[in-house]
């Protein structure tokens, strides 16, 4: 009889009773892991069941859906803002960088610059630089300004020599990186302060903090608290701080704050500085007449221990993490040890944080990607100490969330792109078209019983794209480098991943047929261990079969136009590969000359201009 209420109850909260194995096969969640997530949820176990009356289903919200996209197929080009390197910038790309690639962009005739999430990390912790484990989703990313670009800077010998240092790295040096540009930042706020032409008495400036308000303030707190613990060997986030400083509103906080006035307020500026610079270049797309301009990703969740957390606890589950159960490719799961909103409190009131969230975006984007579309509608949260197959999957007021972000984009005029990959609720996608919600297509995950589907079958309202930062190049996928790197680090078994090899055979040929069937020209006599030049060319062609799908968004990966063999992030990883840290083998100034960039741009440009006149929205899906 427990078992039924635990059971009852468990559903009554939006928690499924089932998962699925490494078989895809659903099994049953353990007791144990029910009352752990009630527990989190915030509910009693001896809670009363109540009977709830289901509400009769309303029709979905719509999403903005621009007139470019109405007329016509549009490309761009994604990238990870921080793998650019420049002549100029100082050892990670910044925001002058990425006004350089809305150029590059309008003269290759592309419509957008794709970038990772620009989300504040732990300054404090420069080497926690994951943009999909951000300390504050609502909050910029300072290492991305370009410090020679701000007011007041001077450049000295010694600088311009650690800078050059910094700039011939293959890896970015975050921890070098962040000393060179915050010690310059602050040598410049002092300087301002002590000449009278302090900015921070500026009115735009002040502007900027009001209409941050206590958010703005907590975040700056939090940076200022979280160098200050690191100087004194405690952590960056708040987990590891002594107690009285672990909550925004103990009296220990309150004096420290009115110490640190100076301090907080520098952070305040960096946000300003990142708010502008990032801004500019929102504002150089459109000169640039890029269609879409900027398109921005937003992770799926925030650190545990972060800025986010901190000051907004009650919007967070505490004592759960964001994962996925085990999957052939994780036969473990995953652990992404992300803090999840509250499913009560994800959408409550008028500026409710999912609505601060998607805004601090969309003000600057023509279009954003939400990561993991499927937390629209559930989350797989993990109880912490337990192993990902310890979890469950969680509801989420899917209509809400859809609302939101149909006020947020027509506001903002932004179009909206869903990353619905992997095991997703039944019916999610229907949905998310309904909508009009672009959905994700990844060359490789566009596969049916009979192989790789023709261009005609991609749906017209979503982005095609070859591969994403989660993937290796075409060129190495097409040589097993992804399978390979899986096995080297333990992700999967040695007998999978002979399985997964075998298989990779049968997929190299089924591209080859999906391209012929298309069209599309490919090389001759391509084996696994194909050269450079042989692989430029199915690049190639495997762009120009992407580019005449239906899909109404091409987006075309700039490490595969420059032929990267280090992958970005190698999922499953941390300490044994350096994820989030390659960069780019030439720098911004040479990818025009760049022959493959030229030609995949001329797939495009040849390829793209057809007409969407007289589609109806019920053909999109």
């Amino acid at each position: 009889m427990m078992g039924s209420h635990l059971d009852q109850l468990a559903k009554q909260h939006g928690i499924s009773l089932m998962r699925p194995s490494p078989d895809n096969v659903e099994v049953p969640i353990s007791d144990e892991t029910k009352r752990q997530v009630l527990a989190a949820l915030g509910v009693d176990e001896r809670s009363a069941v109540t009977q709830q009356k289901q509400p009769p289903p309303k029709a979905i919200p719509q999403s903005y859906l621009s007139e470019t996209l109405e007329q016509g197929g549009v490309w761009g080009i994604s990238l990870q803002l921080y793998e650019l390197r420049s002549k100029r910038n100082w050892g990670i790309g910044d925001f002058e960088d990425l006004i350089g690639m809305t150029r590059l962009c309008s003269s290759l005739g592309a419509d957008f610059v794709g970038l990772n999430p620009l989300h504040a990390p732990f300054l404090a912790d420069p080497d926690r630089c994951s943009p999909y484990e951000p300390s504050n989703r609502q909050m910029l990313n300072p290492l991305y300004i370009a410090v020679d670009k701000v007011p007041g800077f001077k450049a000295s010998p010694e600088l311009e020599r650690r800078l050059r240092s910094l700039r011939e790295t293959d890896l970015v040096d975050y921890v070098g990186v962040a000393e060179a540009k915050l010690t310059t930042l602050r040598e410049i706020w002092r300087s301002q302060q002590a000449s009278g032409s302090d900015t921070a008495d500026s009115e735009d400036f002040q502007n900027f903090v009001q209409a941050g308000g206590d958010v703005l303030r907590l975040h700056a707190l939090f940076e200022t608290l979280s160098a200050f613990m690191i100087k004194r060997g405690n952590g960056a986030g708040w987990k590891g701080w002594l107690v009285e400083y672990r909550t925004p509103d103990s009296p220990e906080v309150a004096e420290f704050a009115e110490a640190h006035a100076d301090d907080i307020r520098f952070h305040m500026w960096l946000q300003w500085l990142a708010h502008l610079q990032l801004g500019k270049a929102a504002e150089a797309a459109l000169d640039a007449r890029l269609k879409i301009g900027l398109y921005l990703d937003l992770a799926v969740g925030e650190a545990m221990d972060g800025s986010a957390t901190w000051s907004e606890r009650d919007a967070y589950i505490s004592d759960v993490t964001v994962g996925s159960p085990p999957d052939p490719f994780a036969t473990a799961g995953q652990d992404w040890h992300l803090a999840a909103f509250h499913p009560d409190q994800i959408a409550s009131g008028k500026q409710s944080p999912y609505r601060r969230m998607v805004t601090a975006a969309m003000r600057y984007a023509g279009a954003i990607r939400i990561d993991h579309a499927a937390a629209l509608r559930r989350l797989f949260l993990v109880p912490l100490e337990s192993a990902p197959d310890g979890g469950a999957y969680v509801n989420y007021p899917q209509h809400k969330l859809l609302q939101i972000l149909a006020d947020a984009s027509a506001e903002y005029r932004c179009v909206v792109i869903g990353e619905d990959l992997g095991m997703l609720p039944e019916g999610l996608q229907d949905d998310l078209a309904e909508a009009q919600i672009l959905s994700y297509r990844i060359l490789s995950y566009e596969r049916g019983e009979d192989g790789f589907k023709p261009a005609d079958a991609y749906p017209r309202l979503s982005l095609a794209c070859i591969s994403t930062h989660d993937h290796q190049t075409l060129a190495g996928w097409w040589r097993g480098a992804d399978i390979k790197a899986r096995a080297e680090h333990g992700i999967v078994p040695p007998h999978v991943s002979a399985t997964h090899l075998d298989q990779r055979k049968h997929e190299r040929e089924e591209l080859k047929l999906v391209l012929d069937e298309a069209g599309v020209e490919t090389p001759h006599r391509l084996p696994s261990a194909a050269n450079d030049q042989k692989l430029r060319e199915l690049v190639v062609s495997a762009h120009r079969f992407i580019s005449k799908t239906l899909s109404v968004m091409v987006a075309v990966r700039l490490a595969d136009m420059t032929g990267e063999k280090q992958p970005t992030n190698i999922p499953g990883t941390s300490d044994s590969y350096p994820n989030w840290k390659p960069k780019l083998s030439l720098p911004v100034e040479e990818l025009a000359n760049l022959l493959l960039v030229q030609e995949i741009a001329d797939v495009m440009q040849q390829e793209r201009p057809w007409s969407n006149a007289g589609l109806q929205l019920s053909e999109r899906s």
